[in-house]
C-alpha cells in the first residue's frame, strides 16, 4: 500500500520595516501554484518542490499536491493574503483523508498582519488535522526566524545549508527521506528548537567563503552521523522583523531518548556561535563612491566584468528595487559599457511599450516607492529592447524555475542598459541579462540588486564584485532599525555578558 503524503509550500521573508504589504497579487506574480499543477510546474527543478517531486517517485508515494506559493520579499501578509493561502492548504490536508506524512517548503521568517509566526500557526493548525502520529517534515531557509512553536509541532526542520541557497533540492530531499523512515516505522523522530538571546550571528549564514557558518556546518554535519540525531540544522534568522523570534536558533531532530544528546549539540553550537558573535561581514559593504570608482579605474587586465552588488536594497530581504543612488552615481560619473539590472518601474515600461523599440523618451525612473533613497532619475533613455520578462534560471540558485519580471523594457541612458521590469525581483540568474539581449560576462559593469545569492551566478564571471551600502532598506546597519516588540535584553542592542540573558534553556 503506497504511502499518502501531502506536499505544500508557502514561502515569504517579511521585512516588517517596509511600506509595502504582501497581497495574493505578489503571490500570482511569482507563483500560486494549486494541486496537481505543481507537478509540470516544478518537475526537473532544482527546489524544494521539485525535491519532493522525485521523492515521491523514489519512494512510491501516492502524493496530495495541495499548493506551492511563494512571493518577493516585502512587508507583512495581509490578511486576505494569508488566510486565503493558509486555507486553501488547511482544505486540501481535510480533503486528503487519511494521510501517513507531510512534506513542507516553508521559508520560516514569515510575518502577517495577524500572526509573528505564521509557520508555527501553520504546522500546528496541520498537527490538528493529522494528530501527533504523522511525521511532519519541513525545509526552512538558512535565513528563517524559527520558534518553538514550529519545532513542537514538527518532526524535522531541514534548513538550507548553503548561501547563496543553491540547496533547496537537496534539503528536500532529506526531509523526504527522513518522513519516509519514519511512515515505516525504522524512526521516531521529535525536534527541539534552542534560541539564544542574538539578533545576529555567525556572518548571517554566508559560505562562499572560510568561516564561522561553515565551522558551524562542520559540527552540525558530524552530530548528523551520531545514533539518535537526524537533522542539525543552523538557522542565522532574517534580522530586518520586527517579532520577538527574530535572531538565529538551532533546531536538532532526534530519536526517542537523545534530546538529552541534542540539547548538548544546540548548547554547543550556541556557544560557538556567541565565542565568535563579532565575526561578520558589515566591512563588505562599501561606500557608492567606491565602486564607482572601481569603474572608472577599468579592468586594469582582469577579465569579465566589475560586478557591484546594490546590497541595500535587495528584493531578496525585502528591498524596494527602485532605489537610484547606484544608478546616478554611474551616470554622473560618464561611466560606459553597464548592465542595471534591475530598476523597479512598470510606469516606465508602459511609457516605453506606448513609444515602441528604437524610440527615445523622457523618463522619471526609479525613486517612487521612498524618495528618501533616491530620487528619480531624469533623463533620456532609448528604447533597446521589450519582452514579457518571462525565462527559467539557468542556475546554480533555483534551476529549471521559471522568473517572470513582468512586462520589461531595456532602456539605454548614457553608456548603461537598464533593465526596466514591472515585477520585483532579485537579480540571481544571469538570465535576467541573456533574456534581455544582454551579455554580461561582456560587460565592464555589472550591476545587481542582491547581497549575496548573486554570487552563485555572478562570481564567476566577475574581475571584482564590490558590495555597496547605497541608503537601502536593508542597511546592515541595524541602529537604524526602529525594534519595538523585539525580546530584550539581546545582543547587540544591550550589554549582556552571556548568549541565553541569565534565561539558559533546560
Amino acid at each position: 500500500m503506497a504511502y499518502r503524503v501531502l506536499v505544500a509550500q508557502f514561502m515569504h521573508e517579511t521585512n516588517t520595516f517596509s511600506k509595502l504589504s504582501t497581497t495574493l497579487e505578489d503571490y500570482r506574480k511569482r507563483w500560486l501554484i494549486e494541486g496537481a499543477d505543481m507537478v509540470p510546474h516544478f518537475t526537473g527543478t532544482k527546489n524544494e518542490v521539485g525535491g519532493y517531486i522525485d521523492s515521491a517517485k523514489k519512494y512510491g508515494w501516492e502524493p496530495v499536491w495541495a499548493l506551492a506559493a511563494n512571493a518577493t520579499p516585502s512587508g507583512k501578509l495581509t490578511r486576505e493574503c494569508w488566510e486565503t493561502i493558509r486555507d486553501k492548504i488547511l482544505a486540501a490536508t481535510r480533503a486528503a483523508g487519511k494521510l501517513d506524512g507531510i512534506c513542507l517548503s516553508l521559508h520560516g521568517a514569515m510575518v502577517t498582519e495577524t500572526e509573528d509566526d505564521a509557520e508555527g500557526a501553520l504546522i500546528e493548525a496541520l498537527r490538528g488535522i493529522v494528530g501527533p502520529d504523522v511525521p511532519i517534515a519541513t525545509t526552512l531557509d538558512l535565513h528563517a526566524n524559527a520558534t518553538e512553536r514550529m519545532a513542537r509541532n514538527a518532526n524535522a526542520l531541514v534548513s538550507f545549508r548553503t548561501y547563496p541557497h543553491i540547496d533547496g533540492y537537496e534539503r528536500a530531499v532529506q526531509a523526504a527521506a527522513l518522513v519516509q523512515e519514519a511512515m515505516a516505522g525504522h524512526r521516531k523522530p521529535r525536534c527541539l528548537l534552542v534560541q539564544p538571546a542574538m539578533l545576529e550571528g555567525a556572518e548571517h549564514g554566508r559560505t562562499t567563503a572560510p568561516g564561522l557558518m561553515r565551522d558551524l556546518l562542520a559540527i552540525a554535519d558530524a552530530a548528523e552521523k551520531e545514533p539518535g540525531i537526524n537533522v542539525v540544522s543552523i538557522q542565522v534568522g532574517f534580522t530586518w522583523s520586527d517579532i520577538p523570534y527574530t535572531g538565529p536558533s538551532i533546531a536538532v531532530s532526534h530519536e526517542p531518548g537523545a534530546e538529552k544528546r541534542a540539547r548538548e549539540i544546540a548548547a554547543g553550537l550556541i556557544d560557538e556561535m556567541w565565542k565568535r558573535r563579532d565575526e561578520g561581514a558589515k566591512s563588505n559593504y562599501r561606500p557608492v563612491a567606491d565602486g564607482v570608482a572601481a569603474a572608472r579605474a577599468g579592468a586594469k587586465g582582469g577579465k569579465g566584468p566589475l560586478v557591484l552588488a546594490d546590497g541595500t536594497d535587495n528584493p531578496g530581504g525585502g528591498g524596494y528595487n527602485d532605489t537610484t543612488p547606484v544608478l546616478q552615481a554611474l551616470l554622473d560619473a560618464g561611466i560606459e559599457d553597464v548592465a542595471f539590472g534591475t530598476i523597479f518601474d512598470p510606469g516606465t515600461v508602459q511609457q516605453a511599450m506606448k513609444a515602441g523599440v528604437g524610440a527615445e523618451i523622457e523618463v522619471s525612473l526609479g525613486g517612487h516607492t521612498d524618495p528618501s533613497m533616491g530620487l528619480p532619475v531624469k533623463a533620456t533613455a532609448a528604447v533597446k529592447m521589450l519582452s514579457d520578462g518571462t525565462f527559467r534560471n539557468d542556475g546554480p540558485m533555483n534551476a529549471g524555475v521559471e522568473t517572470v519580471m513582468g512586462p520589461t523594457a531595456v532602456l539605454r541612458i548614457g553608456g548603461i542598459d537598464v533593465v526596466t521590469i514591472s515585477n520585483r525581483i532579485q537579480t540571481i540568474d544571469r538570465q535576467v541579462f541573456l533574456s534581455q539581449g544582454i551579455d554580461p560576462a561582456t560587460k565592464n559593469v555589472v550591476v545587481v540588486k542582491s547581497v549575496q545569492h548573486f554570487r552563485a551566478a555572478y562570481e564567476p564571471i566577475a574581475r571584482e564584485v564590490i558590495v555597496v551600502d547605497s541608503g537601502g532598506i536593508c542597511s546592515p546597519d541595524i541602529s537604524r532599525l526602529k525594534f519595538t516588540r523585539l525580546r530584550r535584553p539581546i545582543w547587540p542592542l544591550d550589554g549582556i555578558n552571556e548568549p541565553y540573558a541569565g534565561k539558559r534553556p533546560a
